[in-house]
């Protein structure tokens, strides 16, 4: 099923390279921007690592942006060829009035990959986060936007009932954690693991599992 998802996603690639002009028989280097580098986005990495991507005449320069807006802004700087992160951030760039506004044509994810994590290993009850700050990312990007749906979900509101704090820029979010930042925060694997590992919290849920399928992460050029 991997195998096939990648390949789906290799072809599409493709795609959107050879309309833009590209010649269909030579290697053509793709430079893909991704949000954050996760074993959420396992599939793009088996199929770059078992050579799916090679097979359909393309070369990955693969570069870890660190937040949607970096990997917006390569991508629109002319920096990367494509991006990605969530489909949020092309909504924003076509709200501003742009005439080339990046357009998504593949998605890869569908489910939030965080966890929330927290500093105490007791049994979790929502209602704990009463009164306690999250640090929840970017303020508009689809972790924080799901992060509130669920939330809601569960009878809390954002800002009223729970703090997110969208302070903390994505990558520095385990590190403010771990350095006395909030009482909970959400975080990708591997970042969730390393966190528990170092014996600095523990992993409570899976925000994924209490959304349900959405359009989490896409591809845009």
């Amino acid at each position: 099923m991997k195998k096939v998802a990648a390949l789906v996603l290799a072809l599409g690639m493709l795609a959107a390279l050879c309309a833009c002009g590209g010649e269909s028989d030579k290697k053509t280097i793709l430079r893909l921007n991704e949000v954050t580098h996760s074993v959420f986005y396992a599939p793009q990495y088996v199929a770059m690592s078992q050579g799916f991507f090679a097979d359909e005449g393309l070369e990955i320069e693969l570069t870890n942006g660190g937040g949607a807006d970096k990997v917006m802004s390569a991508v629109i700087s002319g920096q990367s060829d494509i991006g990605l992160a969530g489909p949020e951030a092309c909504i924003y760039v076509y709200n501003q009035g742009k005439d080339d506004y990046p357009r998504i044509f593949a998605q890869l994810t569908k489910r939030d990959g965080s966890f929330l994590v927290g500093r105490s290993d007791e049994a979790f009850d929502w209602n704990d986060l009463r009164g306690k700050t999250i640090i929840g990312g970017r303020k508009g990007g689809v972790p924080e936007m799901t992060l509130e749906y669920v939330l809601r979900q569960h009878g809390l509101e954002p800002q009223k009932d729970v703090i997110v704090d969208t302070s903390v820029q994505f990558n520095m979010m385990a590190g403010a954690f771990t350095g006395g930042q909030g009482d909970y925060v959400t975080l990708f694997e591997p970042a969730a693991t390393q966190v528990v590992t170092s014996g600095e919290g523990y992993i409570l849920c899976s925000i994924g599992a209490e959304s349900g399928a959405i359009p989490y992460t896409a591809y845009f050029a």
